[in-house]
């Protein structure tokens, strides 16, 4: 483990130099890895793990569509896809990876395949954290472990296979054995991480829910919306007000961003537009800084965990969110950004 400096702030990383993927297969060489559910996160992490060698299994409901997935993915029922509380039975390692409701409904299924020596482990903090409202308390003698990809499991899955890692945040809430630290460095490796660096699970949550419904998804379609919508009431056209909100953005500047920061973007800019940066985010921040400190009260307090809990668990959820998704995709700029989308040259 090494200790890097981030702007004067020293935090602890771990390397795949530092722990490599043959170090990582030596610790997990007893281990039966069985990855529970497979939904968003997990597909890529399974299939990294079984690409990467280690000895993994799925455990999902039978006879439904993520099931039938896993299926099509090269999971053969009986050998290493199996309903949930075979999959449980069978591990030394549980990845926890159903939806937060989903890990409510199932808990007392998996509580009580946690026998001694066992390690549970997830990919977000939410269970433990607000763990007096899911009921999900781990018996003391399992380790609890954490490792949280930096994005979905799509893009954990497709970096992989270019050869990339995506960053993934780590963390150990419960070291009954004394291997957590082993464990979960090892299985950060399996999963496909470019590095990771310590959290713990209450800040892993904490961001992660003012992420997502900050500048990851919520903030940044609020943000679009508007500029659209004022380009539009302004005369623009579909096309030139999507492609100069969303397009040139996403195809363009963030990959510049990505590749070497937001100053070399502006560096790589026109002057027009970096005079035009420079005076504006400041704006952009003081108006939208009350709103993110309102954000992040609610998710400490506990209170967006109780809204996801609560509408999660309605029996018409999914027809709810589908039809919030239908609203949404229905709109005109991402009507519009469809058309654009197929208008690519790769697309043609």
């Amino acid at each position: 483990m090494a200790q890097m400096n981030f702007g004067g702030v020293i935090e602890n990383v771990v390397t795949r130099e530092e722990y490599p993927l043959a170090k990582a297969l030596e610790t997990l060489k007893d281990e039966t890895i069985a990855v529970i559910g497979y939904g968003v996160q997990g597909p890529g992490q399974s299939l990294n793990l079984r690409d990467n060698g280690f000895n993994v299994i799925v455990g999902q409901r039978q006879n439904s569509k993520s099931w039938d997935k896993a299926v099509a993915d090269g999971w053969v029922p009986g050998e290493n896809l199996f309903d949930i509380e075979e999959a449980c039975e069978k591990a030394t390692i549980i990845e926890y990876l159903l939806s937060d409701a989903g890990q409510i409904s199932v808990w007392p299924t998996v509580k009580k395949h946690l026998t001694p020596g066992k390690a549970l482990y997830f990919s977000h903090g939410f269970g433990i954290t607000y763990k007096e409202r899911t009921g999900i308390v781990p018996p003391a003698d399992v380790d609890v472990i954490l490792v949280a990809p930096k994005g979905s499991g799509t893009s954990l899955r497709r970096m992989f296979l270019q050869g990339r890692g995506l960053n993934s945040s780590y963390a150990i809430f419960q070291d009954a054995t004394g291997k957590a630290w082993d464990r979960v460095i090892a299985l950060g490796i399996g999963v496909g991480s470019g590095y990771l660096f310590e959290t713990t699970f209450k800040r892993e949550v904490y961001s992660d829910l003012t992420g997502e419904r900050g500048t990851l998804m919520g903030a940044i379609q609020g943000i679009f919306a508007a500029q659209y919508e004022v380009l539009r009431q302004n005369g623009h056209t579909p096309s030139e007000a999507f492609n100069e909100t969303v397009e040139e953005l996403s195809q363009s500047l963030m990959p510049l961003i990505s590749e070497n920061g937001m100053d070399w973007m502006y560096a790589n800019c026109s002057t027009t537009a970096q005079r035009g940066a420079l005076d504006w985010w400041k704006k952009f921040r003081d108006a939208t800084m009350p709103v993110f400190q309102e954000l992040y009260a609610e998710v400490a307090c506990g209170n967006e965990a109780q809204r996801s809990i609560d509408t999660n668990s309605q029996p018409d959820y999914r027809q709810k969110l589908e039809e919030e998704l239908r609203e949404m995709r229905e709109t005109e700029m991402w009507q519009a950004g469809t058309v654009v989308r197929k208008l690519r040259p790769e697309n043609n």
